[in-house]
């Protein structure tokens, strides 16, 4: 093999590592701090210079060996990166492979002279290592076990924890998409066990809040259009009497506490862009008519066919909530759950808003509720009391103080500001956690922690081939995680997301032991500008010393108690 040239070395989490193109390390990497109760991760790159494919196993040794999860990073097409009018900040433009699904690793791997790939490797919040440091030596070597090449990680685990996670965190969870993809039946055992696989990968990824559906979430589907139904509530109508049976939210609720979930935000009461109509609803319905061999059948009793202000639509309503009500207090949920009225409104469904508006908080008795927009006059007005506003639209709520603000990204993301899509660099998805922590944000919100459909949910796709929802949205906006065999594969997205998320958890960290304004210093000095939703420093480099500077001062200060 003398003309056989291989090339391994370890790099951040922040690269992503193209096989059709030269990698650079955008800064060098062979060691970092982690503490005692965060996630982290790095990554290895290999490169196979020479006349044939070869293969390869993997061995790993030194003292950190059997902490780490190590996984093989998959290429997975996009056809649609980016939309056309974005910004400069930007690894690529074109379709292709993109680097992203983290697979279990299944050796040999195969090396394809010319192509760099890489290795995924993750010590997790569960490591039970005391402070010190430790090193992890990955090796490859061939069939006949000669040795390709080496290198060394090194992982300092710094004599502190970081404070839980106080944000709260919700990305939208597509329960029929589960159901769909695995092909099982809606209530069956088998998806109670998936759900709950998927809940549990949720929480591993700073996951506290999940979408929870009452009835079957009017959300990106097609007017006239339906989903599979997931709709948690049983309802029976008898003789113009509606009752309702909440054991299926009971074991959904026992779900979320045992998977590490605390709160719950309530499926949408109204369908999305305008309040207009009411979601799908199923019900048992009793049958009256002579010679009926069945005595009730289920069958739709709401959706698109049914006006939103409705006398039918608000008399279901004004029996279905106070059962709910009772639920919740029943359970200790006040504190823990949030309603919605319909996603994304904007100025001409003022009108249908603020009667659904004022119909659901007629019954919630002053419980929260919450709506994406990016209007602030809808704040202003009084329509929304809890505002999860569009980080690219954030500045007017800032500007005002409103308390309790939240954010989002979509697809509608895509110039100056954070956001997750394939085509980014990394640095641009951590960012968000610093510009959480220094704007006060409660909460945060992204619409697709799994969604497997094309655009309006007009039928289902593979999303290992399709990952924009059919040419609709850049790709890396419809899902952060795959379907595996038995259960979901994670992306480079969900962990450097939850890398930014314990950035804030960090800096809260910090800020206990000094101040605010201490904090908000360091993250500002020597920067030109100051951190803002649009402007923040660009550079991988800049993240990871920032970070090491914060642990740094951690350690010392926590020296001197």
């Amino acid at each position: 093999m003398s003309d056989t040239k291989f090339t391994l070395l370890t790099v951040s989490s922040l690269d992503k590592i193209f096989p059709d193109e030269p990698f650079q390390p955008q800064t060098p990497c062979t060691g970092a701090a982690m503490f005692l109760n965060e996630r982290f991760s790095f990554q290895a790159a290999y490169y196979l210079e020479g006349p044939q494919i070869l293969h390869a196993n993997v061995a790993l040794s030194g003292s950190l060996k059997d902490e780490v999860v190590f996984r093989q990073t998959g290429l997975v097409p996009s056809e649609l990166p980016i939309f056309p009018e974005a910004d400069d900040f930007l690894l690529r433009t074109t379709p292709g492979l993109y680097p992203d699904p983290l697979y279990p690793v299944k050796e040999p791997l195969t090396l394809i002279p010319g192509q760099w790939r890489g290795l995924w490797f993750t010590v997790p919040a569960e490591c039970t290592l005391p402070a010190g440091s430790y090193d992890l030596t990955i090796t490859f070597t061939c069939d006949d076990g000669a040795v390709l090449g080496s290198c060394t990680f090194t992982v300092e685990r710094l004599d502190a924890r970081l404070p839980e996670q106080t944000l709260l965190h919700t990305e939208w969870f597509h329960t029929d998409c589960i159901a769909d993809w695995y092909k099982t039946p809606v209530f069956s055992e088998e998806y109670w066990t998936l759900v709950e696989i998927y809940m549990k990968e949720a929480a591993k990824y700073g996951i506290n809040m999940l979408l929870t559906p009452l009835f079957t979430p009017p959300l990106d589907t097609a007017p006239g259009g339906e989903r599979t139904t997931v709709q948690l509530i049983d309802v029976s109508l008898s003789d113009g009497t509606y009752t309702f049976n909440f054991e299926k939210l009971e074991r959904w609720l026992s779900l979320c506490e045992r998977s590490g979930i605390r709160y719950m935000e309530f499926s949408h009461l109204f369908t999305q862009w305008g309040a207009g109509h009411a979601p799908k609803i199923m019900a048992k319905v009793a049958n009256t008519g002579e010679g009926m061999q069945e005595k009730e059948t289920v069958k739709q009793i709401f959706g698109w066919a049914t006006d939103a202000a409705s006398d039918e639509y608000r008399e279901f309503l004004e029996a279905f909530l106070p059962g709910l009500m009772e639920f919740i207090d029943g359970h200790q949920l006040r504190g823990r759950c949030y309603f919605h009225v319909s996603d994304e409104p904007s100025r001409q469904h003022i009108p249908a808003y603020l009667y659904a508006k004022k119909l659901l908080e007629s019954q919630i008795d002053g419980l929260p509720i919450m709506d994406a927009l990016s209007d602030y006059e809808f704040y202003a007005q009084g329509l929304v009391g809890v505002p999860v506003c569009s980080n690219n639209h954030i500045e007017p709520f800032l500007e005002n103080k409103v308390p309790g603000l939240w954010t989002y990204y979509c697809c509608g993301q895509y110039q100056e500001v954070s956001n997750r899509f394939f085509c980014m660099p990394s640095q641009r998805n951590r960012i968000l956690g610093i510009q959480l922590y220094k704007f006060n944000i409660r909460g945060f919100l992204q619409w697709g922690f799994n969604f497997w459909n094309a655009s309006l949910s007009r039928y289902r796709i593979n999303p290992y081939c399709v990952t924009d929802a059919a040419c609709a949205f850049p790709s890396g906006d419809a899902f952060l995680v795959y379907p595996g065999e038995d259960g979901p594969v994670a992306s480079i997205r969900a962990e450097v997301l939850m890398e930014g998320l314990q950035d804030m958890r960090v800096l809260q960290l910090l800020e206990e032991l000094t101040d605010r304004d201490t904090v908000i210093a360091l993250i500002e000095d020597g920067l030109d500008t100051p951190v803002t939703f649009k402007q923040y420093p660009r550079e991988a480099s800049w993240l990871l010393s920032f970070r090491e500077k914060c642990n740094r001062e951690i350690i010392r200060l926590l020296s001197q108690k």
